[in-house]
């Protein structure tokens, strides 16, 4: 009786044919993905030999991608095992069995879709999908939505406040919020981009959204409407300046050039805006994003200063500093030279065999024009076929122009 193999069925109940079970290998993991532990334990023992048949429970347990599939399948025919399923008509030794692969790509696909229908038509009555709740709300169970939540219901309406009606800017108000101690969801520090994205969340206003379906009044508002769509238009205004001020290129020349000693960060440029002019600075990264507070305490660089300071160095770097460069550019010649030399060595030989045994392919060219070459002669066929050869290999079997089977300067005859 030949030895088969068994994965996933371990509950002891007779299995179709003559079969010996000599290994389970259960596999609780998705069908989704290959990378199983008990999954790639069993194709390393097919490989080896250990069994000729796989049995699976059903063909999804197995894999539920049919390009996954075909490549395991494949995979187990090189190892001459043969895929059976125990509850499925699906047996890779027929080809009836192998086109059920497909319906199990086409169930997969099938679900996916019931799935997806599903949370539709839950968004649609304005019922929580799932997901992380966002910040200023809770999930109620009992209703299955979002309720505000007391707490953080307050920062967002103080967070709107700030950018309407005192109309501070993102990063000024995620300054604020940090020196209160206030964090976000995620216990991490506020940061312009994060008030940003707050300020742009239509869900304040009440506003469900998934996929393409919008459900108004889908739970309580935060926000009204009215300031919602007043924090966009000052959004709007100051994203084009923004914008206008990056197109600059002139601004900010050692940006990301400069590093933080304290925290590694590099130095961007940042601007602060006076009664008579606009100051210019590079301040870190850190501090940039999250303030002194919850950011780098380290000072900040006057730009134009800065920006002077570092072109004078480098002019009179590159024009007294005349034998550094004369030093760099010969040690770099020194060195080019030194790891091509080997490779010009090879090269003149080669070119020199090459320029040698065109000269013999010539004078035997030459000898035949004349009618005093013997083309029958073993030596000569033996000299025309080294001559096709590579340069390297012509170097060993043709000679020289002057060589002993040369006469007066003239190919031998035979």
């Amino acid at each position: 009786m030949d030895d088969h193999g068994s994965k996933g069925d371990d509950s002891g109940t007779p299995q179709p044919g003559d079969w010996e079970i000599v290994v389970v290998y259960s596999d609780d993991a998705s069908g989704a993905s290959t990378d199983r532990p008990q999954l790639q334990q069993a194709l390393r023992a097919a490989r080896a030999g250990l069994f000729d048949t796989l049995l699976v429970y059903r063909v999804d347990r197995f894999s539920r991608s049919l390009r996954d599939l075909t490549g395991l399948l494949d995979e187990l025919a090189e190892a001459q095992v043969v895929f059976r399923s125990a509850t499925e008509p699906f047996d890779t030794a027929t080809p009836v069995g192998r086109m059920l692969g497909v319906f199990a790509e086409f169930e997969r696909e099938t679900i996916i879709d019931r799935v997806i229908a599903g949370m539709e038509r839950t968004a649609a009555k304005g019922l929580w999908t799932g997901g992380q709740r966002p910040f200023g709300y809770r999930l109620d169970r009992t209703l299955d939505g979002l309720v505000p939540d007391p707490g953080e219901a307050v920062t967002v309406r103080k967070i709107f406040d700030l950018y309407v009606t005192d109309r501070l800017g993102t990063k000024t108000i995620a300054g604020r919020l940090n020196e209160q101690g206030s964090r976000t969801r995620l216990g991490k520090p506020w940061s312009a981009h994060t008030v940003e994205m707050l300020l742009t969340n239509r869900i304040y206003v009440g506003e469900k959204t998934f996929r393409d379906i919008v459900v108004p009044d889908a739970h309580e508002p935060i926000v009204d409407l009215a300031r919602f769509d007043i924090a966009q238009q000052i959004l709007g205004r100051r994203s084009a300046e923004i914008g206008r001020r990056a197109a600059n290129p002139s601004s900010y020349t050692l940006t990301g050039l400069i590093r933080c000693p304290q925290c590694g960060r590099g130095y961007i440029g940042t601007a602060a805006k006076g009664r008579y002019k606009t100051y210019r600075y590079y301040t870190c990264w850190s501090q940039a994003r999250y303030g002194t507070k919850a950011g780098c305490c380290i000072h900040r660089f006057n730009a134009d200063d800065l920006e002077a300071a570092v072109s004078d160095a480098l002019l009179d770097f590159y024009t007294t500093g005349h034998d550094l460069i004369t030093d760099a550019i010969t040690r770099f010649q020194d060195n080019y030279a030194a790891s091509t030399a080997a490779k010009r060595e090879q090269l003149a030989t080669l070119t020199g065999e090459l320029r040698d045994n065109t000269a013999v392919v010539d004078r035997y060219l030459s000898a035949f024009e004349r009618g005093t070459l013997d083309d029958d002669a073993p030596k000569i066929r033996k000299r025309s076929r080294s001559c096709r050869t590579t340069p390297s290999d012509r170097c060993s079997n043709c000679r020289s122009p002057q060589s002993p089977e040369t006469t007066n300067g003239q190919p031998p005859t035979g």
